[in-house]
């Protein structure tokens, strides 16, 4: 067997407060393998976020351990991308602008950067948008660009923290058929974090479900999904509802001990 890709040991995080302490995550344990796509569900303020962004390296953990191939994670890296729900991009540089920025601070040459540029700009399906800025693109344009602008600099494994979260219902289906689309295209690790159960269950291998505050994973459910026929029979296959509801039913389960 493999090690994995992302090996997540006994995580514990606390905050302090003028209340007091306040335990964020607690005992939390998940590996992830190389190429997988695992989500991340539970009840609101369970940690999911926290836990995120631990492993891309922003936040230090209090106790456990975080091994990226089996290297300790001591901060952020070119190896972990992330992808915030809002969309943070540039205001003042084009779409081309805003996917060669991070390429040029990190030194790659002109003619290398351009190259990857277009190389995302067509995979992203934005051909003809090149000099528009984000003023003048939609929601999800935009998400396809912040998307495809930490793609560009090839990192092995791509965070997502509520990505589509401030998207409407039929953009929000269209990003995320783009982003199964782009997984399946690149091969990258992927863990996402999202308050939607079907979203989770449409778009993962593997969804795990935290608990209440402080977060642990509780339950883990392995999506073996046909999705070859496309949305629509995917979504109605009797699999994928039986998959959703029980997921769904976890979830309810550790809100209802929050409450």
């Amino acid at each position: 067997m493999t090690a994995a890709k992302i090996q997540i040991a006994g995580l514990g995080k606390t905050y302090r407060s003028r209340e007091g302490e306040v335990v964020a995550l607690e005992g939390v344990d998940l590996a992830v393998d190389t190429g997988e796509f695992v989500t991340i569900v539970g009840p609101s303020g369970c940690g999911k976020s926290t836990l995120l962004y631990i492993l891309a390296g922003f936040l230090p953990p209090n106790t456990g351990t975080v091994r990226v191939d089996g290297q300790p994670v001591r901060g952020p890296g070119v190896d972990r991308g992330i992808v915030f729900q809002e969309y943070a991009l540039f205001p003042w540089l084009t779409v081309f602008q805003n996917l060669t920025y991070g390429l040029e601070m990190t030194g790659v040459p002109r003619g290398e950067r351009e190259e990857t540029a277009r190389r995302y700009v067509k995979l992203i399906g934005l051909e003809g948008f090149e000099r528009r800025f984000p003023r003048e693109l939609s929601g999800g344009m935009k998400q396809r660009v912040a998307i495809a602008r930490t793609l560009a600099y090839d990192p092995d494994i791509l965070l997502l923290d509520e990505p589509f979260g401030a998207l409407d219902a039929q953009t929000r289906e269209l990003m995320q058929d783009e982003l199964l689309r782009i997984w399946e295209a690149t091969g990258k690790t992927v863990v996402m974090i999202t308050h939607d159960v079907s979203e989770a269950v449409y778009l993962s291998r593997r969804v795990a479900v935290m608990s209440r505050r402080p977060g642990r994973i509780v339950r883990e459910f392995p999506v073996d999904l046909d999705k070859s026929q496309g949305r629509e029979r995917t979504v109605l296959s009797q699999r994928y509802t039986d998959l959703r509801n029980e997921v769904w039913l976890t979830v309810r389960e550790e809100v209802l001990k929050a409450a």
